[in-house]
């Protein structure tokens, strides 16, 4: 009798725009402090390839350069910059629905008092 291992099929983690950008402004927020390093310190700190990271860095965030202006480009620093602000322009509107809908939810409950 032959016994098989049972191949691994799990599919890694799926990581969202805003999360992406969180941990790329992480290895910016290192490099510039450290002059590099960055990847590596993300990668342990956020317990994710490196490869990953590098491949979010020359898609521009994960895909989010496709939204830039023409002429700008997500390989480059402005580029790179641009894609960050969109992303925190994005989850700051998603944010602000969501505050609207909880005040309007606290203030019925407060008025049914």
């Amino acid at each position: 009798m032959s016994t098989r291992k049972k191949l691994n099929t799990a599919k890694g983690k799926r990581y969202t725009q805003s999360e992406k950008a969180d941990i790329l402004a992480y290895v910016d927020k290192v490099n510039a402090q450290k002059g590099r390093g960055g990847q590596s310190a993300a990668s342990k700190k956020f317990k994710i390839s490196p490869l990953t990271i590098s491949s979010w860095i020359r898609s521009g965030v994960g895909g989010v350069g496709s939204k830039l202006p023409s002429g700008a480009s997500a390989s480059g620093p402005i580029g790179k910059k641009l894609a960050k602000l969109q992303a925190l322009h994005d989850q700051i509107a998603r944010t602000e629905k969501d505050l609207i809908k909880m005040r309007a939810q606290f203030n019925a409950l407060k008025s049914s008092l």
